[in-house]
Formats: C-alpha cells, sequence, structure tokens
C-alpha cells in the first residue's frame, strides 16, 4: 500500500504505486513552476487529460522499457484504465506530449531544487552517440537531414553512425544536470563551450576530447576548472594522483550512459521526427533523475548503478 507523508512516500509496492508517486511528484512540481499561460492556456479545460498525467505516463513509458508507444498506450489500456478513467485516444496522447517537450525540460531543471539530491560543485562532462537508423540506411534517411543529422564518429565503439550526438553534464552524484543535442559531427568541446554559458563558476572534469590551450583559456574566463585527461606524453600534464582522481570520478559518467543506454535505451530511440526524438531522450532523462531522487528520499544508497532499484 502506498502510504504517504512529508517526503512524498515510504513504500512502494508495485508499478502502480510508483505510477501514482511519479504523478504525485510531476503535479506538484507542475502547479508550483509551469507559468500560467501554459497551464491556463485555451481549451485547456476541456482536454480529457490533464499535462502531469500525460507526462507522468511519458516518464514511466520510458522506465518500463517499451520502445513502441502505440505498445506502451496499449499496455496502459489494458491494465492501468482504472487510474486514467479519462485516457484520451493514442493519436491525441502522442501529440500532446510532444507539445510538452518544453514544460518536461522545466521540470527537470527544477527537480533538483525541490528534492533533497546531494550535489557538488564538480561536474563530468561527456557524449554519447544517438543514431537515427542503420547505418546501411543512412542514405534513405532523409526525415531528420534538415534538422542536421549527420555522420559522425564513435571512438569508444569504433564505428561510424548517422545521426546526432548528445552532450550531458553530470555531477559527480551521478544526476544529470543539462544535456543538449548536436549534429554527429560537431566536435565536443563545442558543447562545454555551449555550457558555459549558462553554467558558472565549476570544476568540470573531462577525458581527452576536452583537451587544447584555447578551450582552458576560454573555459578560465568563464569562471569554468576545466581538468581534462591529457596525453601521457604531455608536457604539461597533471600529476599522477590528480589523473587518478579524475579517471575515478570520470567513470561514473560512464556508468550514467550505460544506465541510459542498456535499461532506458537512450541510444534507441524511436521517432520520426526530431521533436519526438528530443521528448523521448527529454522523458527518459528526466526518470533516471527521478528515480536518482527516490534513492535519495528513502535513504537508498545512491547507487548510479541500479537507477530502476526501486521499481523491478
Amino acid at each position: 500500500m502506498l502510504k504517504f507523508q512529508d517526503d512524498y512516500t515510504t513504500i512502494i509496492d508495485t508499478f502502480e504505486d510508483f505510477i501514482l508517486l511519479v504523478y504525485t511528484i510531476i503535479d506538484d512540481l507542475y502547479h508550483q513552476f509551469v507559468p500560467t499561460s501554459v497551464s491556463q492556456r485555451r481549451n485547456v479545460d476541456t482536454a480529457k487529460m490533464s499535462d502531469s498525467e500525460i507526462i507522468t505516463l511519458s516518464i514511466c513509458g520510458e522506465l518500463a522499457g517499451i520502445d513502441s508507444e502505440n505498445a506502451w498506450y496499449s499496455f496502459v489500456k489494458r491494465n492501468y484504465r482504472h487510474l486514467f478513467p479519462r485516457l484520451c485516444s493514442r493519436t491525441r496522447f502522442n501529440r500532446t506530449r510532444r507539445a510538452l517537450l518544453q514544460v518536461t525540460e522545466l521540470l527537470r531543471q527544477k527537480l533538483t531544487h525541490s528534492f533533497p539530491i546531494p550535489t557538488s560543485r564538480y561536474f563530468v562532462i561527456d557524449s554519447f552517440p544517438l543514431p537515427v537508423c542503420k547505418f546501411g540506411r543512412a542514405h534513405y534517411c532523409r526525415s531528420f537531414r534538415v534538422d542536421g543529422a549527420n555522420y559522425g564518429k564513435c571512438p569508444s565503439k569504433k564505428e561510424t553512425y548517422f545521426g546526432f550526438k548528445v552532450h550531458a553534464l553530470i555531477t559527480i552524484e551521478g544526476y544529470i544536470t543539462a544535456f543538449e543535442i548536436t549534429p554527429a559531427s560537431v566536435d565536443d568541446r563545442e558543447g562545454l563551450r555551449d555550457f558555459a554559458e549558462n553554467h558558472l563558476c565549476l570544476t568540470v572534469l573531462g577525458d581527452k576530447g576536452y583537451t587544447g590551450e584555447q578551450l582552458w583559456e576560454d573555459m578560465q574566463e568563464k569562471g569554468i576548472c576545466l581538468m581534462s585527461l591529457k596525453p601521457s606524453n604531455h608536457k604539461n600534464n597533471w600529476p599522477k594522483e590528480v589523473r587518478q582522481v579524475i579517471f575515478r570520478f570520470r567513470r561514473r559518467i560512464e556508468t550514467v550512459f550505460s544506465q541510459l543506454s542498456e535499461q532506458l535505451n537512450a541510444e534507441k530511440v524511436l521517432a520520426k521526427s526530431f521533436r519526438g526524438l528530443c521528448t523521448r531522450l527529454q522523458n527518459k532523462i528526466l526518470g533516471h533523475n527521478l528515480c536518482m531522487a527516490f534513492n535519495s528520499i528513502f535513504r537508498e544508497p545512491c547507487d548510479i548503478g541500479k537507477i530502476k532499484h526501486l521499481i523491478f
């Protein structure tokens, strides 16, 4: 049975309990931070489902590991219709959740300010590939080309792919604080420069893709201390102890990317448009951060290797 206290809940027995918990938190954040121009927009009172219900179902669908939007909608209709008696049509549901992309981003930003989430001033930056089709079909994939999709290389997998690249800024505790999607060919350093416009006075740890004297000077001007791994033969390399610290903390972001890829299928997003791609990735990342927040609320070990420990 789901029991609510000041910190929302103490017991989750079933996936239904989890859906109720997510809805409670999303609805609270929605009414607290979403501007009235959105929450009280024209004809919103006549909608069958509220924005909070649609965002909740979107997040839970990603966490359940169901890739197909149609399959998830049918699953909810069969098993959880009693929770959503005014369930709208499938096309309306998918169209509305794509329209709520900016709202979902706002809720993700406000989540860390509303929960006792442990954070520090140390961040880790990296990127991972986001292919939109198999490499052999890239020539025929035209729907994403107008949005900037192109060819890029993934050094860790030693392969070339067609699509986009996701740059992410993550705390050493495992929370994704910022991310952006760029064409696959964009250099990792450009992603860091974009983050630097909105994040000041940070210490950022990076791999060898974030080296360069000009980049280091640009970050210094913005108050960002960039500590990136350097080639072993670099004349101004870090001391061994510092390199070990950077390497140890960098393993956190690799674990987060592994969870996003293996548990949330972040590298295999099924979408037919760029907005749909962004919407699904946004829900996956918000779901990841929610699971991390729940572990913190329940005083569970904040293990970034088990982000769905509460559900499965």
